[in-house]
């Protein structure tokens, strides 16, 4: 199947792995552990090992500690050829990609309703759709600008006061 990578990554804790080491960011398993809390060790070096065979992530360096060898990973820079098969796969394969990245949203926020006591006013929780009437040229700076601004807070490290919010982006012209 032509979009197995993308069927691949979409799982929800291969997401949070790949999620963790975008911008260029190398860690551990322990520190991914520390990162993503909500998944066991054991599952997270599973879900690393699949992410390692279908070569989404690399080990860019070895530490020698106390006898054994703790690795660090990467994500291993995509070839460009997979978008060009991306452009080029079938409505139906779009439609299936498509309906699993909502299907992972819908879990998403099925698994933070389930917390109980929730705030969505506190939260931030929110979903929209905006109609914007843009030029093609207004559409790229607007795009941009909201890529730095997430590219930004992406590179903010985990602390006490930070709090994880997904934030998806679709964009269906009309």
């Amino acid at each position: 199947m032509k979009h197995s990578k993308m069927k691949l990554i979409l799982h929800p804790v291969r997401m949070k792995i790949i999620q963790s080491l975008v911008n260029g960011r190398k860690l551990t398993v322990q520190q991914l552990t520390e990162r993503i809390k909500d998944i066991p060790q054991a599952t997270l070096y599973r879900h690393m090992n699949t992410l390692l065979e279908a070569e989404f992530i690399e080990v860019v360096q070895e530490n020698q500690i106390r006898g054994t060898v703790e690795k660090v990973f990467a994500l291993k820079e995509q070839k460009p050829e997979t978008q060009e098969e991306f452009l080029n796969w079938s409505k139906e394969e779009h439609i299936e990609l498509f309906f699993m990245f909502t299907t992972q949203l819908l879990g998403l926020y099925e698994n933070y309703l389930n917390k109980g006591n929730v705030d969505l006013v506190k939260d931030g929780v929110g979903y929209r759709i905006a109609n914007l009437h843009v030029t093609d040229e207004e559409y790229v700076e607007l795009v941009q600008k909201m890529g730095a601004l997430i590219g930004e807070a992406s590179l903010n490290e985990p602390s006490s006061e930070r709090k994880v919010k997904n934030l998806a982006t679709i964009i269906i012209p009309e």
